[in-house]
């Protein structure tokens, strides 16, 4: 469920998502709600959809992104506040980053909620996710290899060198707009 423009008068942006997240367990759904607010309304919302979906990535943070993204017609969310009901996930930590929000608020730490919700996978699990990013890629758990034939990783460079040269010949970084 991804809403835009919800009324001016609902300003407790915390206990919207907290709304949210509640809605969503109450209709089969996991326990987590993001709200993106600007200049007082909230811009877009959603609750985790990957139950119902059967798609990993329809995390509330990302498809809110997606939805507030789409609803300013840009990829930044420079001047937002971006709700989440717990402390992101690390694709949604890296969604947030990439997007660019003034700030994000978590209103419950992965500590608080594990007592009552897990949600191991075969490579994923809450308590040691984030130290294997720490490690290099030959040693994490997900088996990783890097491509051995020198013709595909030089096509695979090539594609950034067009792109760098169909943005005038330089390599530089996306500029996202100030608050």
């Amino acid at each position: 469920m991804i809403l835009r423009g919800y009324p001016a008068g609902v300003t407790d942006f915390a206990q919207r998502t907290i709304d949210l997240a509640r809605q969503n367990v109450a209709a089969g759904g996991r326990p987590f709600a993001t709200v993106i607010a600007k200049d007082g309304r909230v811009l877009a919302e959603s609750a985790n959809m990957v139950a119902q979906t059967k798609d990993p990535t329809a995390h509330a943070e990302i498809l809110a992104i997606r939805a507030a993204c789409t609803a300013l017609g840009t990829e930044h969310l420079v001047g937002t506040t971006i709700y989440v009901l717990a402390h992101p996930c690390p694709m949604c930590l890296g969604s947030l980053y990439y997007c660019s929000p003034d700030e994000v608020v978590f209103l419950t730490s992965r500590d608080a909620y594990e007592p009552y919700y897990v949600d191991d996978r075969k490579y994923f699990e809450l308590a040691t996710f984030y130290d294997e990013f720490a490690k290099d890629w030959q040693a994490r758990r997900l088996p990783m290899r890097e491509e051995s034939r020198p013709d595909i990783r030089t096509a695979a460079v090539d594609v950034y060198r067009s792109w760098r040269e169909r943005n005038g010949g330089q390599r530089q970084a996306t500029v996202v707009p100030a608050g």
